[in-house]
């Protein structure tokens, strides 16, 4: 590759060494290859750096002091040299050869700031989770303008030109990418979701750390939009409406006796997590808070619905 990338795939690491080369075969083996890969890292003590140096990966360092989401991002952008810069976390993988080429392919149109992808789990993914993926990004095809905010750094790209104008929030505790979005947004530009461009994404969390990914986004959220309000009985309503739906979509599917419990308990951590992150009053835009918080409707696609695709998946040696 000579000159300048067309875009510039940016991960941000921390002991991904379990998950970081299935994401880096994935980047070798797409039908786009005029890419580089920037990994910055906060400071592995596993193997991640040297499996990321074996693909040829550019690494920046951050101190685990310094590092919040939107700094590292910036670092990492900061070191890229594509047009576009893709976003992607270090425990996902792509499913489809045309991953990248989906990604991108809405920027044809310059009004056109952020693109992001679908997302489904994996075979660790927990119940309710795989419910929300399926809520947040459903199945489809083709680009689909949006005139929300919402999107997901595991799986996203953004138009360098405009990041250069406007950098991530460094002071968020999550959700720079909501933030960059509503600014993008604000100036008249667009938010496109692309259904075809899937990624797995893979979680092991513990409870504890469900928790804490829910209260810190709460945090962030009430940072963007001030007067957002999340009182105690909206966390015991949403926790149990979302674990009455699933509960129901597990019946449906034949393995209640099995994740009966496991729902239980992630939706409370949820919206725990959530209520604890949230102190401020005033409403919440109502777009926002059901793509956040609300139960998938009963038409929701199922769990690991795939749809239909005239190109085969990429195959791994090893998937969670």
């Amino acid at each position: 590759m000579t000159g300048n990338p067309l875009a510039s795939v940016v991960i941000r690491a921390y002991n991904e060494e379990a998950h970081i080369g299935r994401l880096l075969e994935g980047i070798r083996r797409q039908t786009l290859q005029d890419v580089e890969v920037v990994l910055v890292d906060s400071g592995s003590t596993d193997r991640t750096v040297e499996i990321a140096r074996g693909y040829g990966a550019r690494v920046v360092t951050i101190s685990p002091q310094e590092f919040t989401f939107g700094r590292a991002l910036n670092r990492g952008i900061a070191a890229a040299r594509g047009a576009f810069i893709v976003i992607a976390s270090a425990h996902v993988y792509p499913r489809y050869p045309d991953w990248l080429e989906r990604l991108l392919e809405p920027f044809q149109d310059p009004k056109v700031a952020l693109t992001y992808g679908k997302q489904r789990g994996a075979g660790t993914t927990k119940f309710s989770e795989h419910r929300i993926f399926a809520a947040w990004f459903p199945d489809g095809r083709g680009p689909r303008y949006q005139d929300h905010p919402f999107c997901n750094n595991a799986n996203a790209a953004i138009r360098r030109a405009l990041w250069e104008k406007h950098p991530y929030d460094e002071t968020l505790t999550g959700l720079e990418d909501i933030a960059w979005a509503k600014w993008a947004l604000e100036q008249g530009y667009a938010v496109v979701y692309v259904p075809e461009a899937e990624i797995i994404h893979v979680h092991n969390e513990t409870w504890r750390q469900v928790y804490n990914r829910y209260r810190r986004e709460a945090m962030a959220l009430k940072h963007i939009y001030p007067h957002t309000r999340f009182t105690f009985w909206d966390f015991l309503r949403l926790w149990w409406s979302n674990v009455w739906h699933d509960w129901a979509a597990a019946r449906r599917q034949g393995v209640l006796p099995r994740v009966w419990r496991e729902v239980l308990l992630f939706r409370f951590w949820q919206f725990w997590g959530t209520y604890q992150g949230h102190r401020l009053e005033g409403p919440l835009t109502e777009r926002l808070r059901r793509t956040f918080y609300y139960p998938a409707p009963a038409h929701a696609p199922e769990l690991q619905t795939q749809a239909a695709r005239d190109i085969p998946p990429l195959t791994y040696d090893t998937e969670p």
